[in-house]
């Protein structure tokens, strides 16, 4: 048993030792670096050792992912110096103190390929009143400023996605984009190749109504398509209730007045309910399609 333990612990070792980075060595010799060129896999280190009688330095051109010690790498004869590579690629160093080609290497770092960016985004608020506006917002994983970030948007309806603005990233990675959704639409946005999340915003068409005279009302929706022909209920509230009740259904008329993309969709009513309640006017679910939301208007008084 006492053998099975000590096997297990000597297997277990060498799996920790098999996972350990490795360490490659360089000798820096009177007529340069041997070897001149080196390849190890990132986390892996090449320690430099100057086997020459005078002091020599071993300076890097690109020191991203580059990490030394002693730093600066000037040793002494007999001396060492370890250099750890966190980075995949080439990397090139010499001894900028000697003239000519004799004191320069390459140390040549393997690794998987870089991971493929990612693009996040959001929407806030998830419903908008129509004509309102709504922030899409996100990141870029690779963090670069100055991307370009095109805006994508599907509007119910359409049969593709088109672009509707562009804009760049910021510090981090990070872009921020306001938009105006005329129906329920689905946002995406993209950056060269890498395309973000589909995230979907809803609209509600706007109801505004108003009072016209005495037991006499008048309601307008405003939207990208018209709702002549749909009904609207006019509600009041009930305070003993504490809940909105239904009074009438009002038929909803087109009108010329809508500037585009806006079409505007009216009624003038009456109602004999009494003075001084709350009252407003929903336009349900089923009456607006799928294109957009149920829509409620603000709220006077009879």
């Amino acid at each position: 048993m006492r053998k099975l333990l000590v096997l297990i612990g000597a297997i277990a070792a060498f799996a920790v030792t098999g996972a350990a980075a490795a360490t490659v060595t360089v000798s820096i010799t009177k007529n340069g670096y041997v070897p001149k060129a080196v390849t190890i896999a990132v986390g892996d280190s090449v320690q430099f050792t100057n086997t020459d009688t005078v002091a020599h330095q071993v300076d890097f051109k690109k020191t991203g992912g580059v990490t030394c010690a002693p730093n600066p790498l000037v040793l002494q004869p007999a001396q060492s110096g370890t250099c750890t590579f966190r980075n995949a690629g080439s990397h090139d160093y010499s001894d900028p103190n000697v003239r000519g080609n004799t004191f320069r290497g390459t140390v040549t770092v393997t690794g998987p390929a870089p991971a493929a960016d990612t693009l996040t985004l959001t929407v806030k608020p998830r419903i908008v009143v129509y004509g309102g506006r709504v922030a899409l917002s996100g990141v870029l994983s690779s963090q670069k400023v100055g991307e370009n970030v095109d805006i994508l948007a599907q509007a119910c309806g359409q049969i593709a996605a088109t672009k509707v603005t562009t804009v760049q990233t910021a510090t981090g990675g990070a872009f921020i984009a306001v938009v105006t959704p005329r129906k329920n639409t689905i946002y995406t946005v993209k950056v060269k190749n890498t395309t973000s999340n589909a995230v979907s915003e809803k609209v509600r068409p706007r109801l505004r109504l108003g009072k016209v005279a005495p037991r006499r009302y008048s309601l307008r929706v405003f939207a990208a398509q018209s709702f002549a022909g749909k009904y609207a209920t006019f509600q009041r509230y009930n305070g003993t209730l504490q809940r909105w009740v239904n009074v009438k259904r009002v038929l909803l008329r087109a009108t010329s007045t809508g500037v585009a993309p806006t079409v505007i969709s009216s009624v003038t009513f009456r109602s004999s309910i009494r003075a001084r309640l709350k009252i407003r006017v929903v336009l349900p679910q089923l009456q607006v399609g799928t294109c957009y939301v149920a829509g409620r208007s603000n709220v006077i008084l009879s």
